[in-house]
């Protein structure tokens, strides 16, 4: 049966064409009329029934999975309900929008998120590649033998390190290293087999006692950060570390003196007084829970502090000071705090991503390219650094010496470019004898010229500075460029050469490598450690 508004349309078609055949028509009112009812019939549903219109324009076609049972016609219609309703979410009538607008759907912005997220890993990625490619990964362990390995461990940590010395002492000629060069070291052969006994043989006890930040905290950015990552490594390794102190043969006290300095110390009060109450209260605490230390006075313990302020905190407890193995930034023999041969000076290294601490090492120009003969730009803080501006800033071409690097000239050349463009990068001391440009000048690969009288340079008991770097005492300032000049080119490529060579064993890895800079530190504490143990004469 025919309705109402189906009848009414009949007839009005019908009038239409009667008319149309036999009364003269006006076009073009009828075409006005025809565009008219067109727009209305548009925008009259848009603005009446919004979600017909949304999903009529900006619905993608229906897809129902494929598991769904042609069979079953009612598991069909839940399905086909279900996915309606996943497709077409409820929209507002605000967010309706004209059928000629571009609208980027929620999949092409999570395509577009997608690739940028997928763009900033490999870049990541990239960086961390280049990262690694900058490391020679060193060989592996030699193996032990099984009876060799039972001897050892049958021994008492006494015993251990009376056998590691006199090994020492007999080590093996080494004449070729296939990973060590020999000319940067003073003796390669009892290196080698100190290291080699070190890796065998020792075993650290770590004081749990301490709270955070000061204590198990580790500090791992900017000029103090060796402190933080040798503690973190130190804390993390199953190699070294043992549980039991009873089979230690060091123990180390693990305390960071950047946090120190950062929750003792009062701002401007020139104070240094708490800091050294609190080691002095930290050591007494140790010596009373704990035998260990009244059992040697100290002398087989050892800390490790970069900070400037490190040797002060330590001035109050008198076996603190005299007795234990302090690894110090700070390694000046004129105080009377850091002992030479029984004290380990420890590099300072700046970190500026804890993430990438390998990020910039290598790259410097070749020789010949190197437009510069000697860089320095820092603050002019200390004895030495306003002697050499007063000497060579601005005064001769070939030599780049600044206080901090003029904006100007850092637009067009960064402080890292100038390190990697000189032949020589000058390292002043500061307030105290220790600089991070040694480590800099190392990592940038340019030969750096050292200017601190008292300083006793890192590894001093392995590492032949003389075969990789400069050291001009502070009174030859004036006779700087003199004394640069002087150096054949030829000894100027080997030690060159030898710097690229050691540049590994200063290197914070992400994961400690053998002979990288954790190793070496430990090493040292090791070597300081053995270099005190006395031998029967039986």
């Amino acid at each position: 049966m025919i309705g109402n508004r189906e009848l009414f349309v009949v007839v009005l078609m019908r009038e239409l064409l009667w008319r149309c055949a036999w009364k003269k028509v006006d076009w073009r009112k009828l075409l006005f009329l025809g565009v008219v009812m067109t727009i209305v019939g548009v925008l009259v549903p848009t603005f009446a029934f919004p979600r017909t219109v949304n999903m009529w324009f900006l619905s993608p076609p229906l897809a129902v999975s494929s598991y769904v049972s042609l069979n079953g016609s009612m598991q069909s219609r839940e399905a086909l309900t279900e996915a309606r309703v996943q497709q077409f979410p409820p929209v507002s009538a605000a967010s309706v929008l004209s059928p000629n607008t571009t609208v980027p759907s929620k999949n092409k912005r999570a395509k577009v998120s997608r690739t940028r997220n997928s763009v900033l890993k490999r870049r990541k990625k990239k960086s961390k590649e280049n990262d690694e490619s900058k490391v020679v990964l060193p060989p592996p362990r030699s193996p032990i033998h099984p009876r060799m390995q039972r001897f050892i461990w049958s021994l008492s940590p006494n015993d251990a390190l009376i056998y590691a010395k006199r090994e020492i002492e007999h080590a093996p000629v080494v004449i070729d290293d296939p990973y060590l060069s020999a000319p940067i070291f003073r003796n390669i052969s009892v290196f080698k087999r100190s290291y080699e006994l070190m890796e065998t043989i020792l075993k650290v006890y770590i004081y749990p006692d301490g709270d955070k930040p000061i204590f198990h905290q580790p500090h791992l950015y900017g000029i103090y950060a060796s402190e933080g990552w040798f503690m973190k490594f130190m804390e993390a390794s199953r190699e070294f570390v043992s549980r039991d102190p009873e089979k230690a043969h060091l123990f180390y006290l693990p305390y960071s003196a950047r946090q120190l300095e950062v929750a003792v110390y009062v701002p401007n009060s020139h104070n240094l007084r708490p800091l050294s109450i609190f080691m002095r209260d930290y050591a007494n605490m140790i010596a009373a829970k704990y035998p260990y230390w009244n059992r040697t006075h100290g002398r087989d313990h050892f800390l490790v502090a970069c900070h400037d302020w490190g040797p002060y905190a330590l001035t109050m407890h008198e076996e603190l000071t005299k007795n234990t193995m302090k690894a110090l930034c700070n390694a000046d023999v004129s105080e009377g705090i850091f002992t030479a041969g029984q004290d380990v000076s420890l590099p300072e290294t700046t970190i500026r991503s804890p993430k990438r601490p390998l990020r910039n090492v290598g790259g410097g120009i070749r020789v010949s390219q190197r437009p510069i003969l000697a860089f320095f730009a820092g603050n002019l803080h200390g004895r030495v650094r306003p002697t050499l501006l007063k000497y060579w800033h601005n005064k001769d071409d070939d030599m780049k010496i600044y206080g901090p690097l003029p904006i100007g000239i850092s637009r067009k050349m960064t402080y890292v470019q100038h390190m990697k463009s000189s032949k020589y990068c000058i390292c002043p001391m500061g307030y105290e004898v220790n600089s991070p440009r040694i480590v800099e000048a190392i990592y940038y690969e340019c030969v750096p010229v050292i200017i601190a009288d008292n300083f006793v340079l890192p590894f001093n008991e392995v590492l032949d500075w003389s075969a990789f770097s400069v050291v001009v005492a502070e009174k030859d300032i004036p006779k700087l460029k003199e004394i640069l000049l002087a150096i054949p080119l030829r000894r100027y490529l080997t030690m060159l050469a030898n710097l690229k060579t050691v540049q590994k064993h200063f290197l914070w890895n992400p994961r400690p490598l053998r002979y990288d800079l954790f190793h070496m530190i430990l090493h040292s504490i090791w070597f300081s450690r053995l270099n005190h143990v006395q031998i029967p004469q039986s």
